[in-house]
């Protein structure tokens, strides 16, 4: 049963209320009109069916995310208050802990994937993006969710934090996607996550993580040196390097997801990156804004706070909705409901922002401009056959199936 932090109701009725699920599939099918809706409630609501808080503007997201010390993490990043119910798992030792504790584990992590560390992966990254180009132009239709988007990270990223390949398709994304669900509700999506992966991949990723499994020279293999020279406590390193294996892979399957559903609905902003490969980055940039990776998690208050005018009480939920920070017109203007490659989109908060944006997002960007340039130097365009499949998770927005055709350059 899904239990939450005690409700400040004084302050819940000064603000707007709304019964609207951020959950339900029809919300999930195309959120952005319900965002837009959001926004215009004010800069703060009251989720009435979970007894949580609201954020949909930038501005106020962006506070929020900055303040990790009234609006903590270590009482979960999900719905579920950490400070007053008994967590179904072990909190993570990176994301859901709060300064100064956090910046211990931080610094190992990001130091692994900061872009001096991930820069000598390029030319091998590069090497596996031409290869799998040159198979999907010989194909010419294929799926692009299975053939791209999942092969390419299953592929550099698993390789990269060194675990073996045997049984990486079968229960790596199954395993996160466990993950992202648990930051929603308990609802019957995430249910049947959990025992999916309870019949398998919890137990195989467990495995994998040991140091005897892992490749020498690897991400997992280094943070186990790491616990050598006392940077991490001993059980800390195989928590960290499941850690590395949703927040370096699920994060980059899904923004590929959302690059190709872009590109096929919008093929003039494709023919601007075919003309010119070095746009890549930019473009990148303009899908992790417009289709964000990450659609909603949650901080927690830590004492009374004010936010545009309303007081919150201590250890109130509060949900910042991402995507819809990221279409948020007071923020990108007029055009911020247009798919623009031409747009500076830096700014936007696709893997959120301040001492706990994503860890893992160097690499993302890295694979992602990596596919996306070639692509573009080898493709003319995109095009969709039949209607793509959502990927239905409580946080993050992708897709289970994407037939597609190209046409080489």
């Amino acid at each position: 049963m899904q239990t939450t932090a005690p409700v400040d109701r004084e302050a819940a009725v000064a603000v707007p209320r709304t019964d609207f699920d951020p959950y339900a599939d029809a919300a999930l099918d195309d959120p952005y009109p319900h965002y837009e809706m959001l926004r215009e409630l004010g800069p703060v609501f009251y989720l009435s069916r979970y007894e949580a808080y609201g954020l949909a503007r930038h501005a106020e997201i962006d506070a929020v995310l900055r303040d990790p010390v009234t609006f903590c993490s270590s009482a979960g990043v999900g719905l579920a208050n950490f400070h007053t119910t008994e967590p179904w798992r072990k909190p993570s030792i990176i994301l859901e802990v709060d300064p100064p504790m956090h910046g211990r584990t931080r610094k190992v992590v990001a130091g692994l994937l900061a872009p001096a560390s991930i820069g000598p992966l390029r030319a091998r990254f590069e090497q596996e993006a031409d290869r799998l180009v040159d198979r999907l132009l010989e194909k010419g239709r294929f799926d692009a969710v299975t053939d791209l988007c999942e092969a390419y990270p299953l592929k550099v990223f698993a390789d990269a934090v060194g675990i073996p390949a045997e049984g990486r398709e079968q229960y790596l994304l199954p395993y996160g996607d466990m993950v992202f669900n648990a930051f929603g509700p308990v609802n019957e999506r995430f249910r049947k996550c959990l025992a999916k992966a309870q019949s398998g991949a919890i137990d195989w990723i467990a495995e994998v993580c040991k140091r005897e499994n892992l490749t020498p020279g690897g991400f997992g293999a280094r943070l186990y040196e790491a616990a050598d020279e006392g940077l991490l406590a001993p059980e800390e390193a195989p928590m960290l390097v499941r850690t590395l294996l949703s927040a370096g892979l699920d994060t980059t399957v899904f923004t590929l997801c959302n690059a190709i559903r872009s590109f096929t609905r919008f093929p003039d902003q494709w023919a601007l990156v075919h003309a010119n490969p070095s746009m890549a980055r930019q473009a990148l940039e303009e899908v992790l804004r417009y289709e964000s990776t990450f659609h909603s998690f949650y901080r927690t208050t830590t004492r009374e706070v004010e936010v545009a005018g309303v007081t919150m009480g201590p250890e109130q939920k509060v949900c910042v909705f991402i995507g819809s920070a990221n279409r948020d017109p007071r923020r990108w203007g007029d055009t911020a409901d247009r798919f623009d490659v031409t747009r500076r989109a830096a700014g936007n908060m696709a893997f959120g922002t301040g001492v706990h944006g994503c860890a893992g997002q160097m690499i993302a960007r890295l694979e992602g401009e990596i596919v996306l340039t070639a692509l573009a130097r080898r493709v003319k365009s995109f095009e969709a056959e039949g209607t793509p499949v959502i990927h239905y998770n409580n946080s993050v927005r992708g897709y289970t199936s994407m037939p597609v055709r190209i046409t080489a350059a």
